[in-house]
């Protein structure tokens, strides 16, 4: 295997991450709303912490990777695709990033009513279905493989 072979094999493990992780924290934020008790939307919502380091590695080898192959496979970091990638890569991080830290109270708040008397509240089930939160959650989970069509599909960049 030559290098720009390496290098887009490193670029893509980092895509599988990246989007595993992606669709991984889609499903935890899915499940969590499908339970009442407070000790079982702590426990899956402590599961997607986990994933977290996913986002990282992924995110970081997707992008350096990323760049890289753009000089060696001769394309030009001024091409639309290649900025559009970057732009909407960055959103996707920073909306999921604040989509995640608008969960964090709904997760600390099943945890303190999990020893209590794990029953549902009302205040609980509506930080679950916090609509901004959501929003972010899903629409960087949407940014994300919006990037992976303009990597594949590389629009404008010829033959």
């Amino acid at each position: 295997m030559g290098k720009y072979e390496w290098l887009l094999f490193l670029h893509m493990t980092g895509a599988f991450l990246f989007l595993g992780a992606a669709v991984a924290s889609l499903i935890f934020t899915f499940a969590s709303q499908r339970y009442e008790r407070p000790s079982e939307i702590a426990l899956i919502l402590r599961l997607a912490s986990y994933v977290i380091p996913a986002f990282a590695i992924g995110g970081l080898l997707l992008l350096v990777f990323g760049i890289w192959l753009v000089s060696v496979g001769g394309y030009d970091y001024t091409d639309g695709w290649v900025i559009a990638a970057l732009v909407l890569f960055i959103l996707s991080n920073v909306a999921g990033a604040v989509g995640g830290k608008r969960a964090e109270p709904a997760r600390e708040l099943a945890e303190r009513l999990a020893p209590e008397n794990d029953e549902p509240t009302l205040e609980l089930t509506a930080r679950l279905r916090d609509p901004v939160a959501l929003t972010l959650d899903y629409g960087a989970a949407l940014l994300g493989f919006v990037v992976l069509v303009l990597m594949i599909w590389k629009p404008g960049a010829g033959g």
